[in-house]
């Protein structure tokens, strides 16, 4: 088996590789729908009820016709489609999916890289070089997940994993697009440039008023412009919109942070009914810790205020911890920075962060009267 390991670019896979970005489509919603065959054909909104400030987690795609997308709050999509059927997320039975998905991938090859539930990146070299060609390998994945499934993937096939993800973006619902080796730039070229991994939607908007489109009018920027333009993110930028990206996919992927949030059915501006909530979500955070035998130096607090403004909070200790207690402690001290101002709150999070190795020893919590000199606070 080949090796893929990592350089600090990120570059470090081959030109040669051939890596397949599959894709459930709405696969919340698909997975109800498959469960209870009165909701196929239908538009099905997978997410909290408008009410209580839900969101979409998912939308089936008879509901995404009417303009109904991820992320959109419930309200809003119940009034763009009033016949839509709301339907309560069930993660557990997701997971059950995904597994079975995910170890169809992994006979396939070993190199999978989960990004979520629903999708993956599939590093199929071997496949390939042991005869299959890449149409024949996506098209015998994309049959045998929905013969056991039932569910369908959207598989883009490409040398790189940029190029794989967008093309599996393009024929959706079950979609195949295969770029041939070569013509990698010659695919991008039409494309919006939003469409390029690690152009987010404010940076499209600012190369559109620049008179940049596309992403050929992009790449024929010279390399001083990417410079200017994006920083230390030029190299980066400049090789994607060229066709050019060689990152391996890796088997495993390491969480940088373990969190728990709430959002309230009501503004809830109460110091008392909060720090419960502070306290519940840090025994949350501390429980997963635990779970996954990891200690952490960076406690934050994150918020959401009644006219929607987010912010957190962090306190960087010297020592690592786990302890429900410190977790407890630190957020709560946060919490109370933030409280008064006749403010109230939408949403309240905890989190870990700066994890390291839990062998190490964690040092007492010592507060110098009001003073907090030996922490860092972070915004």
């Amino acid at each position: 088996m080949r090796d893929h390991s990592d350089d600090s670019s990120g570059q470090a896979g081959s030109i040669d590789q051939h890596i397949i970005h599959a894709d459930l489509d709405a696969f919340y919603a698909a997975v109800e729908q498959l469960d209870n065959p009165e909701l196929r054909g239908k538009a099905v909104l997978v997410g909290g009820p408008p009410e209580s400030r839900g969101v979409v987690a998912t939308a089936s795609y008879e509901a995404r016709e009417y303009g109904v997308h991820s992320a959109m709050p419930m309200r809003t999509a119940v009034r763009l489609c009033p016949h839509g059927i709301i339907v309560r997320p069930r993660f557990d039975r997701y997971r059950e999916e995904s597994r079975k998905v995910m170890s169809i991938f992994q006979d396939l090859t070993d190199l999978v890289e989960p990004l979520s539930l629903d999708e993956a990146y599939l590093d199929v070299t071997d496949a390939v070089e042991g005869g299959n060609h890449p149409i024949s390998v996506a098209i015998g994945l994309k049959r045998r997940v929905n013969d056991e499934t039932g569910l369908t993937l959207s598989v883009g096939v490409g040398n790189s994993k940029s190029v794989a993800k967008i093309a599996s973006d393009l024929q959706k619902p079950d979609g195949l697009v295969v770029v041939p080796k070569g013509r990698e730039k010659e695919f991008l070229a039409p494309l919006a440039v939003g469409k390029l991994w690690g152009i987010g939607p404010k940076t499209a908007s600012r190369l559109n008023a620049d008179g940049i489109d596309t992403i050929s009018e992009l790449a024929a920027q010279p390399f001083e412009w990417f410079q200017r333009h994006f920083g230390q993110r030029a190299e980066e930028v400049w090789a994607r919109a060229n066709g050019r990206d060689f990152r391996a996919v890796h088997t495993q992927r390491v969480a940088k942070s373990i969190s728990a949030e709430t959002t309230f059915p009501a503004d809830v501006h109460d110091s008392v009914e909060l720090a419960d909530v502070v306290t519940r979500l840090s025994g949350r955070v501390a429980q997963q810790l635990a779970s996954k035998d990891r200690q952490g130096k960076t406690v934050t607090l994150k918020a959401r205020l009644a006219d929607f403004t987010t912010f957190t909070r962090q306190i960087t200790l010297p020592f690592p911890t786990g302890s429900e207690a410190t977790i407890m402690e630190i957020a709560l001290m946060l919490l109370s920075r933030e409280l008064g101002q006749g403010r109230s709150f939408r949403l309240l999070g905890v989190g870990v962060s700066g994890f390291a190795d839990s062998g190490q020893l964690e040092l007492p919590l010592v507060w110098e009267g009001n003073d907090t000199n030996w922490l860092e606070p972070e915004t």
